[in-house]
């Protein structure tokens, strides 16, 4: 008698139609794989349903949509539709009155359209369950599972999911991950809301470029708009709120700005893109960045009050904001903290997945999300065709390739590289970066002015061999996915200046062999030659562009940028 074959539970995580979508696939608690949409679409943050990564993670596990029994969407719709008649309070006071019913039918309107969207969802695989997860149990599950231990707190701080804006939750068990939320910040308060309104303020693109407006901070003085932001962003015992006079309450359409006339008046006029950055554009962005770091303070302390954890998982978009992170390790409120390589919303699509996986009640342990970062797409055994860019040579190196790479550096080329599977999340991890020396006479200028094509006061990253990371950076804990900021020893003001900021600390990534072997030979190989083993990483893309996902998209940056070479699964590609 034939074996009967068991039909695997498959559940496909889906972050779709707001921004950053992503896919994520778990069949019996295993996670197959993640990416990010642009990363194969070529479209920056796009919205659209993430059909390219849905494809190829069932390629990749040998299935077809009807195989797949749940579908796991990281918003719930039902949990809008509380903030509508809340929103209707605020037609009590005078300085809300105008935005509560446009307020209350906005949280309708979305509440409707994504229950629209999960049906849509329901349509594309006809035998899969959709389960809607609630937003910030996603990114919760995303950064607990992640980090691989049995116990911490979790905080989670975005600018919105549903209603909420942050929460703090206590997780448990690394084989089968659940949270639990002990507190939650609802809308209005919004640590994400304020610093994006500051970020379209300023001339950059909300969701996109707030980074620009972290790194612009260490170049201007908070204590002048100190008082309007601890006025406009308060805390509580508990959390924060907003000053609506400074903040307006969100309205989920467009045409309502977020920021007041009040802040205009006390703080400057909105810049456009193409005006020079003046000395109160500079201000601004330090006051808005010091009084994140205090709020993210606060809550991480708050974290540690209620949960009684000696370690902190951190997600939501504001996770992204690296000195932040540095200042709660430097505060030394946890033993350790975590932030996943995905904080954002691409990774709730693996959170929801999670907590579908672990509602079903299958014994089934979670797995291959611990600590793991590279999780999309390899193109290691593909063929290569140069036809479509005609200038470009190539050589296949040998078993070298490392003390090859490491050799080019230390003469100071500036190197592009695409390695094994593409990289989850914002940053470069060592597998679609571009390398460079930061012994190199102005490399850092070279970089954003004619490969990045960015603002010259972007800072450069390092990475470094995990074991001599003291020698150069004073965290005291490993940061393998780039997403904390560190103090730097004498020896890195002294040896590597080029990737040490204004404020004085580092966005630094650790590599250990065993987490990128041959980043590590790499830069094991680079210590040989300069006596550094520091280089600098930054995403490989320009600016404006997602992070080369496939060959082709990294041949194009080659073209169209001032890379002198690139190397691409063990070929050699020059100009």
């Amino acid at each position: 008698m034939a074996a009967v074959t068991r039909v695997p539970s498959v559940i496909l995580g889906l972050c779709s139609y707001t921004h950053d979508s992503s896919a994520a696939l778990l069949v019996d608690g295993k996670l197959i794989g993640f990416v990010e949409e642009e990363r194969l679409s070529q479209q920056k943050h796009t919205k659209e349903y993430p059909r390219h990564a849905v494809e190829w993670l069932l390629s990749e596990a040998g299935l077809s949509a009807a195989d797949v029994n749940a579908i796991a969407y990281n918003f719930q719709p039902a949990h809008y539709l509380a903030e509508s008649p809340a929103a209707l309070r605020l037609a009590l006071s005078a300085t809300t009155r105008d935005r509560a019913l446009p307020r209350a039918r906005g949280f309708a309107k979305v509440a409707m359209r994504t229950q629209l969207r999960t049906r849509a969802l329901g349509r594309r695989f006809p035998t899969a369950r959709v389960s809607p997860v609630l937003h910030h149990r996603a990114h919760q599950l995303a950064a607990f599972a992640a980090s691989g231990w049995d116990e911490s707190a979790v905080l989670v701080v975005d600018s919105l999911g549903e209603r909420q804006t942050t929460t703090i939750a206590r997780g448990l068990d690394a084989l089968h991950p659940s949270t639990r939320t002990l507190e939650a910040i609802n809308d209005p308060a919004s640590l994400g809301y304020v610093y994006g309104a500051v970020t379209e303020h300023l001339g950059w693109r909300r969701g996109d470029e707030e980074g620009t407006v972290m790194a612009l901070a260490a170049l201007g003085d908070p204590e002048r708009f100190r008082p309007l932001f601890a006025a406009a962003v308060r805390t509580t015992p508990t959390g924060f709120f907003l000053d609506p006079a400074y903040f307006p309450p969100r309205v989920l359409t467009s045409g309502y700005p977020r920021t007041s006339r009040r802040f205009v008046d006390e703080t400057c006029s909105e810049r456009h893109p193409s005006e020079p950055l003046l000395n109160v554009h500079r201000d601004l962005a330090a006051a808005l960045q010091e009084r994140t770091e205090q709020v993210m303070l606060h809550m991480a302390r708050r974290a540690r009050m209620i949960t009684g954890s000696r370690r902190l998982c951190v997600g939501g978009g504001v996770a992204t904001n690296c000195v932040s992170i540095g200042r709660i390790i430097e505060a030394g409120i946890f033993d350790e903290v975590f932030v996943p390589p995905a904080p954002g919303d691409a990774g709730t699509a693996i959170g929801a997945a999670i907590a579908v996986h672990t509602q079903s009640r299958s014994r089934r342990p979670v797995s291959g999300v611990a600590r793991a970062c590279y999780l999309g797409p390899s193109y290691q055994y593909q063929a290569l065709d140069l036809t479509p860019w005609p200038g470009l040579q190539q050589k296949t190196l040998g078993v070298e390739t490392a003390e090859f790479l490491a050799d080019q550096l230390a003469h100071g080329m500036i190197v592009g590289l695409f390695q094994g599977r593409v990289e989850a999340g914002p940053r470069a991890l060592g597998n679609r970066s571009i390398l460079a020396s930061p012994l190199e006479p102005g490399v850092v200028e070279r970089l954003n002015a004619t490969v990045k094509f960015r603002e010259p006061f972007r800072p450069f990253a390092p990475v470094v061999l995990a074991e001599r990371a003291a020698e150069f950076f004073t965290l005291g804990q490993e940061a393998p996915y780039m997403s904390m900021a560190s103090g730097v020893t004498d020896k890195a003001r002294e040896r590597v200046p080029a990737i040490v900021h204004a404020n004085g600390t580092s966005r630094l990534q650790t590599v250990t062999r065993s987490q990128n072997p041959f980043m590590h030979e790499v830069l094991s190989a680079f210590a040989r030659r300069t006596g550094v083993p520091v280089l600098i990483n930054t995403s490989l893309n320009v600016k404006g562009k997602p992070i080369c996902g496939t060959p082709a998209m990294a041949l194009d940056c080659l073209v169209d940028s001032g890379l002198d070479a690139l190397l691409l699964e063990g070929r050699w590609i020059t100009k």
